[in-house]
């Protein structure tokens, strides 16, 4: 997908100030048994398709206005995944703005995903 220049200035601005792990850092933070939940930040179509079993969808339309209810505690380890990485980024910068101190954006999301070997489901 080709993205237009003030999107991808606006991602490169976020990703400045967010934690990112890859799909090797996450699939260890999962082998190790590191406490997070794993939020799908696809739009619902997308969620539809297919997803991460386990994972937690709240769309980047929605996230910011449904977190504090899901996830009151703010220290909560929150990974953020999309289709690959521009707007989980984004999602994770807005909610360190509203005081989420422990949210990591997937670089490469769903694409990476797919191909990790995790459990998928429909």
């Amino acid at each position: 997908m080709t993205h237009s220049p003030g999107f991808l200035k606006l991602v490169k601005d976020a990703k400045s100030r967010v934690q990112q792990i890859d799909i090797d850092e996450y699939r260890n933070m999962r082998e190790s048994g590191e406490y997070h939940i794993l939020v799908d930040t696809r739009e619902d179509s997308e969620w539809a398709a297919g997803h991460v079993a386990g994972a937690v969808h709240m769309s980047k339309g929605v996230i910011e206005r449904d977190i504090e209810t899901n996830f009151p505690d703010k220290a909560t380890s929150l990974v953020l995944y999309c289709g690959g990485g521009f707007r989980s980024a984004l999602a994770a910068d807005n909610l360190q703005k509203m005081g989420y101190g422990n949210v990591i954006s997937l670089d490469g999301g769903w694409k990476a995903l797919k191909e990790s070997g995790l459990l998928l489901e429909k």
